[in-house]
């Protein structure tokens, strides 16, 4: 047994979680780990093909979709996006982040479509959760882990708008917005939904063809039980194969709302390796949007005042991108985001590595558990550029 192996197995017999799928990739060199079962009752094992929910994993993948768009001309990064977002025109802004709700300014500029990509665009978590403005826009994402719950894009694009932004475009690092942004944004340009341009451009060219926004009934059987911490040491259940992602969603979240399996993101983060290019010699982005997408666009003040959530990272388009070695699994320029569902993907140009992680479990807080932290030091620990 390797030390992946040993990893995950602590974790599913001490009952942190039911099972995990592990993945890292150095080139064609994979190892794949599959532990424990698809659910707390131990009737079907877990497998390298079990299908998660990934949430917040799918921000990478989002941003990909909105890259496309820019490389077709339909879009630009300096351009604002009330073009397609009209309810975004003439945004306001609370006067300082403490200020209530009807003491506003205006926004000093529009917000742009590489705002939403760095998530500066004004809407957005910041560290303080009790702040006016912050407390409005839980509201509005009040069904983070369960995106299928969630009304239409127009009602809720609606709902944001009536919420002041919590900083200036521009000035702050402020997290989730974005992507959801992002997705109403593609679909709006291309004139298709977000679902089957997502399909088109980046995830059929990449035969990911597991992730989704829904799953059908013919894959049910590979479909994992989502659950939360009770606070007392077992498991809460939080949604079931034939749940929420058995049918398409009035929203299709770009902040999290896919479907995917180790592979498929595996396939993901080889495209970022090869600069874009797809397994069949095509391209879904250029090697000069992939850079843009891996490169941290924030300040050493922005990433400070977002600790809460960045740990040694800046921000890309879509990802985290590490900065300072603060644990021995920050490699500079390692690229990837984590989702709150319990699931990580990253990838490592300097050493051409993939690294993928699916738990059902889902995460009580910002701060990655400790058997993510396990399994970044069990593979990258050794291989740090």
């Amino acid at each position: 047994m390797s030390t992946l192996h040993d990893t995950l197995r602590r974790y599913v017999d001490d009952g942190a979680v039911p099972g995990a799928v592990g993945l890292v990739a150095h080139g064609t060199d994979v190892e794949a780990v599959a532990v424990g079962s698809v659910d707390t009752g131990g009737g079907s094992p877990m497998a390298r093909d079990s299908i998660f929910r990934v949430a917040s994993v799918t921000k990478p993948i989002t941003a990909a979709a909105v890259l496309a768009l820019v490389e077709d001309g339909t879009l630009a990064l300096d351009a604002p996006v009330a073009e397609w977002l009209p309810e975004l025109g003439g945004p306001v802004v609370v006067r300082t982040p403490q200020s209530p709700l009807d003491d506003i300014v205006p926004a000093a500029r529009p917000v742009t479509v590489e705002d939403l990509l760095t998530f500066k665009a004004g809407w957005g978590f910041p560290a303080d959760f009790s702040l006016p403005a912050a407390r409005a826009l839980l509201d509005v994402h009040r069904n983070g882990l369960t995106p299928h719950l969630q009304p239409d894009q127009d009602v809720w694009l609606a709902r944001l708008a009536r919420v002041p932004m919590l900083r200036q475009p521009g000035e702050a690092w402020l997290y989730n917005t974005g992507s959801d942004l992002q997705g109403i944004l593609v679909a709006r340009a291309s004139g298709r939904t977000f679902p089957d341009f997502l399909a088109e451009r980046v995830l059929g060219p990449l035969g990911m063809t597991d992730t989704a926004f829904e799953v059908p009934e013919a894959k049910r059987t590979r479909f994992t039980t989502s659950y939360t911490p009770d606070g007392k040491g077992g498991l809460d259940r939080l949604d079931t194969p034939d749940g929420g992602w058995s049918s398409p969603p009035a929203f299709a979240s770009g902040a999290g709302g896919l479907v995917s399996t180790a592979d498929d993101l595996l396939a993901f983060g080889r495209m970022l390796l090869a600069d874009g290019a797809a397994p069949d010699g095509g391209r879904v982005l250029s090697p000069a949007s992939v850079r843009r997408m891996t490169t941290d666009h924030l300040t050493a003040a922005q990433r400070d005042a977002s600790a809460l959530f960045l740990e040694g990272q800046g921000w890309g388009y879509g990802g985290s991108v590490d900065v300072s070695p603060v644990a021995p699994w920050n490699v500079p320029g390692r690229y990837g985001w984590v989702g709150g569902s319990g699931t990580a993907a990253h990838v490592i140009p300097a050493t051409a590595t993939v690294t993928v992680l699916l738990t059902q479990v889902a995460m009580t807080g910002p701060t990655p558990p400790p058997l993510m932290r396990a399994f970044w030091t069990a593979t990258l620990g050794e291989r740090r550029g």
